[in-house]
This record gives structure tokens, sequence and C-alpha cells, in this order.
């Protein structure tokens, strides 16, 4: 899932970042109303974490133009205010959530869990494909019974390839849910990530799952009905 944060605290802002790319999100940041409204125009966001007192534009004014302009994914809002009032005005204003700061990441975490079960992106707690079984709350992935120890961005791209099983996504959408705003579309990360997988998945002898279609992208599925592939790729 790829999040915009929205935050003008760098210490702050940092602290979420770094919790949720742990957590294999993918995360975008901007520091003030413009910037925020900028970045939900030009790139594709599943969720919103917007705070309330910004530059520029407040994060009421923000999350009304995000819904002007037809965004539908979640926004949690953020604040240190704790008034009704100021928590009315903020659903009003089309937030689906509110957080009080301080909070403690694992209730950040749990909410945004909620609201994208609430949002209807599928994302079941347990994920099997053939003899490959991942867990979207502990991140643990076997195989054949075998634990496999992955990064949290090998984790995002298996999560997300799994989640389309049986469907040909390409490099771009992969680029825009795992990878962040820093992602270079012109290198070769993706394909790099893809032979990682490939190699701790298919360990032991073990079919391959992640398939390439040339010129499309890629395909994890246990019947995949692909043209023969070269043994690099």
């Amino acid at each position: 899932m790829r999040i915009l944060l929205v935050e003008d605290e760098a210490r702050v802002a940092g602290f979420i970042a770094k919790g949720l790319r742990e957590q294999a999100y993918a995360v975008d940041l901007a520091t003030d109303g413009e910037d925020a409204l900028y970045q939900a125009a030009v790139n594709h966001y599943d969720l919103v974490i917007l705070d309330v007192m910004l530059p520029l534009k407040n994060g009421h004014a923000v999350c009304r133009e995000l819904r002007a302009s037809a965004f539908r994914g979640p926004i949690l809002m953020l604040t240190a205010r704790d008034s009704i009032d100021d928590r009315v005005a903020g659903l009003d204003a089309g937030a689906d959530d509110y957080l009080l700061k301080p909070f403690d990441f694992k209730e950040l975490l749990a909410r945004l869990r909620a609201l994208l079960r609430r949002s209807g992106v599928p994302r079941p707690e347990i994920l099997p494909v053939a003899d490959l079984t991942i867990n979207t709350a502990s991140h643990a992935v076997t195989r054949a019974g075998r634990s496999i120890s992955l990064t949290a961005k090998e984790y995002a791209l298996l999560e997300f390839l799994v989640l389309h099983q049986g469907q040909v996504v390409g490099r771009e959408a992969i680029a825009q849910h795992v990878w962040d705003e820093n992602f270079d579309a012109f290198t070769n990360v993706i394909d790099v990530y893809v032979k990682r997988l490939r190699a701790k998945l298919d360990a032991g002898g073990r079919p391959r799952l992640i398939h390439t279609r040339r010129g499309e992208g890629y395909i994890l599925s246990a019947h995949p009905e692909a043209p023969a592939e070269s043994a690099d790729e």
C-alpha cells in the first residue's frame, strides 16, 4: 500500500515514515498543504495521513479539496487538539478517522488496517498460493512449511504480487504501489528484487511462482499460462 503522509514537524514525520516503511508500506511525505494536494494529484495513494496544523493550507482545507477532486481513499487526520468541535470539523471536511497526538504507533497501525478494510481494499490476514503462505499481519512467509526471511521491501513486493495473483502486473503498477516518490523508473531495481524473491521462494527446487511476461510485467501463479522464459529472468 502507498501512503501520503502530510506532516510539517520533521521529527514526527520521520518517526511515522520510518515505522510505516518498516511495516512494508510505501510512504511519500508532504510538509505543507499545497504540496500535499500536488502530490495527490500526480500520484495514486491508497490512504492519506493528514495533520491538521499545516503551513499554507491547513488539514481541513486539504481534506475538503481532496474530496472535491474525487479522492476516495481513506483519510486519517492527526491533531493535538482534543475538542469535540475540532474532531467534528475534520470529519465534516471528509476525514474517515481521527487520531490524537501523542499516540502509540501500534494504535496508528491498527487504525490504518481498519480503514483499509472498510475501504474495500482486499487485504485478508492469510494469503495462500499453492504451498506459499503469507500473513499480512505478522509478515511471516512460509513455503512448504519452511520459514522465509524477507526484507520489508521484498515482503511488500511479494504481498502486492500475491494480492494480484493470476494477474499480470506491470512495472509501473509495482513502482506505484510498492515504492515511493524517490523511485527511479529508469533503473532495474524491480527486476533485482524479483530475482531476490525468486531465489528465496524457489530454494530447494520448489516450482517457480513468479513468472515473467515479456513486455508486460510479472505474474504470480502456481499454474501460469505464460510463454517460455529465459533462465536469467
